[in-house]
């Protein structure tokens, strides 16, 4: 089949991959325009584009699927469109360009988790497991009804990071046996079933970590922001990023922020039991061991807040 294949983060690299490695055609990846990175502000290709350019894939680059872009992919008459993780809307008229509309691939068990951050909010909500889902591509926000899915455990210490590269490579099977199978004939869609809920994009409120709430609270808010926005506190005026806590077990209790030194580890306190930093990034330096950090202070009476 003619596709056309829409995306942005490296996370839709291995979908891109897996239908440029199979018999179908990729008439055009679409993908958002350069956006400037680093502390220089440089103009980058996003991943996708980088992935497209290496595979030799004509290449449109917009932040708007409007009436231009419709028309130059209208153009291509393609069979079906592609989505993963594009960062932006398919609406009427582009929605019905291709003979067999527009799938898109999808982390997260569906209907639950529907939206901008399905990974994130799957592990800050302590979910259990999580997956992913191939539906059809309609107007309502992650609502069509799905082609095929599969479900897998959430590892008690998996970063959102971590957990959507290996989703991104079992998803890209997923993926390319849906196309496989529309070109066949072979595969009809399932209704979505059960109570949907939002994944709404992480902000900067999300990254903050909030002592008073529980330890599992805390850790899994660390796991879901990781490595993106990136969990901090703040230490008066001063940003500390936390780039990695663990549990403890048996650790004497300590005020919710309170931080402290016990066995060679740096304990903080939350609205439970105590947690242990292990990586820290002081602001304007690079990351460091969490012990390292507290020695440094020279510090007896630190509070997070």
């Amino acid at each position: 089949m003619k596709l056309v294949f829409a995306g942005t983060p490296q996370v839709a690299v291995p979908s891109l991959q897996a239908l440029a490695d199979s018999p179908h055609s990729i008439a055009a990846v679409i993908t958002r325009a350069d956006a400037p990175l680093g502390r220089k502000r440089v103009l980058t290709p996003s991943p996708l584009a980088q992935a497209a350019a290496g595979l030799g894939l004509p290449l449109l680059k917009t932040n708007r699927l409007d009436a231009a872009a419709t028309d130059r992919i209208a153009a291509l008459e393609p069979d079906l469109g592609v989505i993963v993780a594009y960062g932006g809307l398919v609406r009427e008229p582009l929605l019905s360009v291709p003979r067999l509309g527009w799938i898109n691939l999808h982390f997260s068990l569906l209907p639950r988790w529907r939206g901008a951050a399905p990974v994130q909010r799957a592990i800050m909500a302590g979910d259990e497991r999580t997956g992913a889902a191939v539906f059809q591509l309609v107007a309502e926000l992650d609502a069509g009804a799905v082609f095929a899915s599969f479900s897998e455990p959430i590892s008690r210490h998996a970063t959102a990071g971590g957990l959507l590269e290996s989703l991104s490579h079992s998803g890209a099977v997923l993926l390319r046996s849906v196309v496989d199978r529309l070109e066949a004939g072979t595969i009809e869609a399932v209704p979505q079933v059960g109570e949907p809920t939002t994944a709404a994009k992480l902000g900067l409120a999300d990254a903050r970590i909030d002592w008073t709430a529980s330890a599992e609270a805390v850790y899994n808010r660390v796991r879901g922001v990781t490595p993106e926005p990136g969990a901090f506190t703040m230490l008066g005026d001063a940003r500390l990023k936390v780039l990695d806590l663990a549990p403890t077990h048996g650790a004497q209790p300590l005020p919710a922020g309170g931080i402290r030194e016990f066995d060679k580890k740096v304990l903080v306190g939350t609205g439970t039991e105590p947690l242990e930093l292990v990586t820290v990034q002081p602001a304007g330096k690079t990351q460091m061991k969490a012990i390292d950090w507290w020695r440094g202070m020279a510090a007896t009476d630190v509070v997070a807040s």
